[in-house]
């Protein structure tokens, strides 16, 4: 009769035990290799080959209007200073023209590559939600806050598949 109990308490124990299910991501793999980041990627790669080429062609232009008044400076010594001020005054403006152009680059990026973290995050917690998981943990080289997985709970490739359907899709 003990014995039964005994089986009877273990086998309840056994069944009300919540069982956890536990994945995994590598966070550097999914967000780099989400073809909307590349994607992003290669239109501001596009934007500042285009800007880089415009301050360029802008620059020669600056330089050949400096040996141009160089020269009309060495004829005319006494308008030499007030020419070259303000050749002064116009390099500054176009240096601050470049950055302020530079920065809203930047900043534009920025956003759009925050907006992807923020898309992958949600997505990776619907996954989560939708495939019965308790934890989607993630890490990378930089942060690893999984130090050991067993690969059956490695989703990294499942949700990158299943991102990049997704983007497709759009």
């Amino acid at each position: 009769m003990k014995n039964i109990f005994y089986l009877v308490l273990l086998a309840l124990v056994l069944t009300s035990c919540n069982q956890q299910k536990i994945g995994y991501i590598d966070n550097g793999i999914v967000i780099n290799d989400f073809q909307e980041k590349i994607d992003i990627e290669t239109k501001f790669q596009i934007k500042d080959q285009a800007f880089q080429k415009r301050a360029d062609s802008i620059g020669k232009a600056f330089q050949a209007e400096v040996k141009e008044a160089q020269s009309v400076a060495r004829k005319t010594p006494q308008k030499a200073q007030e020419i070259m001020g303000g050749l002064q005054q116009k390099q500054q403006r176009l240096q601050q023209q470049m950055q302020i152009e530079q920065q809203a680059i930047t900043q534009e990026f920025q956003a759009q590559i925050d907006s992807v973290i923020v898309k992958v995050k949600d997505f990776v917690k619907d996954y989560g939600k939708k495939n019965g998981y308790t934890f989607v943990l993630g890490t990378s080289d930089a942060a690893a806050s999984v130090l050991y997985g067993a690969e059956e709970n490695d989703l990294t490739q499942t949700i990158l598949e299943a991102l990049n359907a997704e983007y497709k899709k759009e």
